[in-house]
């Protein structure tokens, strides 16, 4: 995250500030991405709301699918490895449709770059396989991109890698405290839950735990869950909140207080949190109004690696998943010697 967070205040500046310049002349953008990279996508995208510049969210299947370009359009797309097979379906609709793309991605020589209007390639250092370092830099991307639409940038850059610098010094201590912890458990059910730009934290907490841990778990909004899916909780389920800097406070507390009259596990990740409002209570450090998102997810991928090894699990590997998926058909790889790579 801090070399990210360097490149966008140094050589990424002009890729950053072209394309805020595009969006800013368009009267369609969508935001889109597939995997992890859909995830980011939604952290980013809250900003862009939250600031009066909304823009069309839509998972990159659908939108290569399901969806009718207006010409003159712009979007912004997310992707690692820039060779999903969504993300080759949607450059050739994009050129067919008079749509302009915006790729970032990790992948200099991929697809999405070398075929993007304007590709904003933001070096990192490849994951082995579950996406890591490279979920946060392309998160951290797509929100500069947002921020320098609206309210710019460069006032934030600095809080924020504040912020990142002193999540890395927490990196210890929530490992501590996942060690201690009886929340995770091999044999439980995982709820997520957010708000906000924590919404994609929470559904990329969901990917993690089903493609590090192997796991299946779920992942909604916090509002969405008190509207009927509360009718599953039983005793011994595990739930992890996140609590957002300054919306809703008082009521996601209540429902993590509700959460454990039941004899439910709950895990809160936010600033400022009082300390004995969950059974695990990860603390963050201030960072910039609405900024959260991009070290909130710190703590829950430390506890997916945790929880890989306390089942046994090889959290860096695929089963089934190929590394990038390259087509539309079925589940199990059918070719031998598939490189890995992937959203």
């Amino acid at each position: 995250m801090p070399r990210t967070l360097q490149f966008l205040s140094g050589p990424g500046q002009e890729p950053i500030q072209q394309a805020a310049s595009l969006i800013e002349q368009a009267r369609d953008v969508f935001l889109t991405g597939i995997g992890a990279s859909w995830n980011a996508a939604l952290c980013a995208g809250s900003l862009f709301y939250q600031h009066g510049r909304p823009v069309f969210m839509q998972e990159a299947g659908d939108l290569v699918h399901l969806t009718t370009l207006p010409r003159g359009s712009i979007i912004i797309a997310i992707s690692r490895s820039g060779r999903s097979i969504e993300i080759l379906q949607l450059l050739a609709k994009a050129d067919a449709s008079g749509a302009s793309v915006i790729g970032i991605t990790n992948s200099a020589d991929s697809p999405l770059a070398r075929e993007s209007r304007l590709a904003i390639v933001i070096p990192a250092m490849r994951d082995h396989a579950i996406s890591v370092n490279t979920y946060s830099s392309l998160l951290i991307a797509a929100g500069a991109l947002a921020a320098s639409v609206t309210t710019g940038f460069a006032s934030v850059a600095g809080p924020l890698s504040n912020a990142v610098r002193n999540a890395g010094e927490c990196l210890e201590l929530w490992q501590e405290q996942l060690e201690d912890s009886t929340w995770l458990s091999a044999d439980a059910a995982y709820y997520f839950l957010g708000r906000g730009s924590s919404l994609g934290t929470c559904q990329q907490a969901q990917l993690m735990w089903e493609e590090a841990v192997k796991m299946p778990a779920t992942a909604m909004s916090t509002t969405g869950f008190r509207h009927g899916p509360q009718e599953i909780v039983k005793e011994g389920m595990r739930f992890c909140l996140w609590i957002d800097q300054q919306e809703m406070r008082e009521q996601d507390l209540a429902v993590a207080h509700d959460l454990k009259e039941l004899e439910t596990w709950v895990m809160l990740i936010g600033e400022k949190l009082p300390p004995n409002a969950g059974d695990l209570v990860c603390q963050l450090p201030t960072s910039p109004l609405h900024w959260q998102f991009v070290i909130d997810v710190l703590p829950i991928q430390l506890a997916s690696e945790r929880l890989a090894r306390l089942s046994g699990v090889d959290c860096d590997s695929f089963r089934i998943c190929s590394y990038v998926v390259e087509d539309e058909h079925g589940l199990i790889r059918k070719k031998a010697g598939v490189t890995p790579s992937a959203d």
